[in-house]
């Protein structure tokens, strides 16, 4: 579907890096195994056929009830559709699994890049994001 669009700009629109304390950084550290990959994607329209597309990536630890650490990065993509006649299901494959796929480990390196100059140097995030899959179990 890369004919159908195209990418205009990519930056990294929003980023917070929560480490309360040097008591908290250890936590961290020590529990990194815990710390599970979220992520989310919205999209706004823009003017002349082009959509801004947010990949928010939270980086945290689910089973802590008070918070250690936060990470997240929010990063924009703008597009542009190039086929006038799109249907809405192939815009929303676009936006959810094809760009997703594209950006993702230019986005991956930036935030792992970003954790690991924040105290984190160690760090490895697990099984990578197959958007493929999770568009098509959206599907079902």
């Amino acid at each position: 579907m890369e004919n159908k669009y195209k990418i205009i700009i990519s930056y990294i629109q929003d980023l917070s890096v929560e480490i309360p304390s040097p008591e908290s950084l250890i936590t961290i550290r020590n529990t990194t195994p815990e710390y599970r990959m979220g992520v989310n994607i919205s999209s706004k329209p823009s003017k002349r056929k082009m959509i801004e597309v947010l990949t928010t990536l939270t980086y945290s630890n689910p089973n802590k009830k008070k918070a250690q650490g936060y990470f997240q990065i929010r990063y924009a993509t703008v597009i542009e559709i190039l086929d006038l006649k799109i249907k809405k299901g192939e815009l929303e494959k676009i936006i959810l699994c094809d760009l997703q796929t594209k950006i993702y480990p230019d986005l991956e390196q930036k935030f792992l890049s970003i954790l690991k100059n924040s105290g984190l140097p160690d760090l490895k995030f697990g099984k990578k994001i197959n958007f493929e899959e999770l568009y098509k179990a959206r599907l079902n």
